[in-house]
């Protein structure tokens, strides 16, 4: 059931650092931290979906102002424990249209999160929220998968992702309407335990056509951090869109 945090409740919260370990590994902050600094251009950082805090603390650390947004209190509780965790100013709400205060060179929302906004008009609101909040000449900046439906055995609508003796974890794909699940089942303590999250995967094609919408224009696409070329074989891609001076 889904709880008042919406699915990043203090179950999750609890454990989200841990479970999420490849993404805290310190090279992957790293690269990414040093990239966004590098966007902001001296300004100001709005991180949409800030969660516990893993790119909005060091990015902090480095000097440049960052606020967040969270609907999670579970998960900006665990921010605000951490060593510098006063320095990041948070906004409890829905990224997709929740306003702060001021204006921000830099907007970005990371590791998948634009699909939490599970219908596409959330997602069309959430890149017009992210344009209401850029400075001319300031960046929005997207990492998410490319939908893994070349994965997907003729006639089936699921990809498991890992598989242990007490832990398995599965996508389910709906190919008409782009919702999909991430389900995990775990034994603890000889119990079952089953937990899913609603999603909704987007191409880079559509979210182009979202930043047309919200008047932002395509700069770049990469593969990764590395700044790798984005090419048909790329499982993710980091997308940064430009809100004109003029």
């Amino acid at each position: 059931m889904e709880d008042e945090d919406g699915y990043f409740g203090e179950r999750v919260a609890a454990k989200y650092d841990e479970s999420s370990g490849d993404m805290f590994e310190p090279g992957v902050v790293g690269r990414t931290v040093e990239v966004l600094e590098e966007l902001t251009g001296g300004g100001r950082a709005l991180e949409l979906g800030v969660g516990t805090g893993r790119i909005a603390l060091p990015l902090a650390e480095r000097g440049v102002a960052v606020h967040g947004i969270d609907m999670s209190r579970a998960m900006v509780a665990r921010l605000r424990a951490k060593p510098g965790g006063d320095a990041v100013g948070v906004t409890i709400g829905d990224f997709a249209t929740t306003r702060v205060d001021g204006t921000f060179s830099l907007v970005y929302l990371l590791y998948n999160t634009i699909m939490n906004l599970t219908t596409q008009a959330a997602q069309v609101a959430c890149f017009r929220n992210a344009a209401d909040h850029l400075e001319p000449g300031g960046r929005f900046v997207i990492e998410v998968g490319v939908p893994a439906l070349r994965k997907l055995p003729a006639g089936q609508n699921a990809v498991p992702f890992h598989v242990s003796p007490t832990r398995w974890a599965f996508d389910v794909y709906d190919v008409a309407t782009q919702a999909m699940s991430s389900n995990y089942v775990e034994v603890v303590d000889g119990h079952g335990q089953y937990r899913s999250i609603p999603f909704r995967y987007v191409w880079p094609s559509e979210l182009d056509l979202m930043a047309q919408l919200a008047g932002l224009r395509l700069r770049e696409r990469w593969d990764g951090w590395a700044r790798e070329p984005f090419t048909s074989e790329s499982h993710r891609h980091v997308s940064v869109w430009e809100k004109p001076v003029d």
